[in-house]
């Protein structure tokens, strides 16, 4: 996978870029990445990629022109598969894994960040899709770029070294994860379920999918509501309701 990220402030994405997971994707072969510098595409010597907005009002305005030209430049390149461009936005569809998970079997990926008080509505017409990473406004497009670059590129088959610990994520089922225990076996008084002891794997399934649950109802209880139970998380549910009582 290829993502470019278009933006004000590409040394923002540096380390983050060349850490951890995608750090080691990029040396394998696996992902890789480019920042471009928006104001390299501008058309003036002062590199100025901004104005006030038309009809009046506070802050400016991201010009047209200078995003039109980076997403060309991007497109340009010899890349074989043909880009998605997504816009980091406050009015886009919320991130989800389920989002997540249909953008990792992209072949290219366009991330454009915005700033000021956004950026003119004429580039929408080249864009494919605006994605949001929650209900609040931040200063601009990078942070929801590298969140979004993040849960995309480890489920990019071969990114995570351990591919079935992705699959038991919390909200790959739709569910919160279960809790999870390393040594030592007792810390300050707080000890591990014995259950996770027992060499029974099928109790230990048992339990984790119950414990599942149980970590979804108390932090997540909307989770719930709209979702198809089957016959046995319902019957774990019952009885996770009976032990509060």
């Amino acid at each position: 996978m290829r993502i470019d990220i278009i933006t004000l402030f590409p040394d923002m994405f540096d380390r983050v870029l060349s850490e951890s997971i995608i750090g080691r994707a990029q040396k394998k072969g696996i992902i890789e990445t480019h920042t471009h510098n928006l104001r390299d595409f501008s058309d003036n010597k002062n590199r100025i990629i901004d104005d006030k907005p038309f009809g009046g009002g506070s802050g400016m305005v991201i010009k047209a022109e200078p995003i039109y030209k980076a997403i060309e430049f991007v497109k340009k390149q010899k890349i074989r598969s043909k880009p998605k461009v997504i816009f980091l936005s406050p009015q886009g569809k919320l991130l989800s894994h389920k989002l997540a998970k249909a953008l990792s079997k992209e072949k290219h990926l366009i991330l454009l960040c915005g700033h000021y008080e956004g950026i003119d509505e004429r580039v929408m017409k080249t864009i494919d899709m605006e994605v949001s990473i929650g209900d609040y406004v931040l200063t601009g497009g990078e942070l929801p770029a590298m969140v979004l670059a993040d849960t995309v590129a480890r489920l990019v088959p071969g990114v995570v070294k351990e591919e079935s610990s992705v699959e038991l994520d919390s909200f790959v089922n739709g569910l919160l994860d279960y809790p999870h225990y390393t040594r030592p076996r007792a810390f300050r008084k707080l000890k591990v379920p014995d259950t996770l002891f027992s060499g029974n794997h099928k109790e230990i399934e048992k339990w984790r999918a119950k414990s599942s649950l149980k970590n979804t109802l108390v932090k997540r209880p909307d989770l719930l509501k709209n979702r198809k139970l089957t016959e046995v998380q319902k019957k774990y549910l019952q009885e996770i309701k009976g032990e509060k009582r």
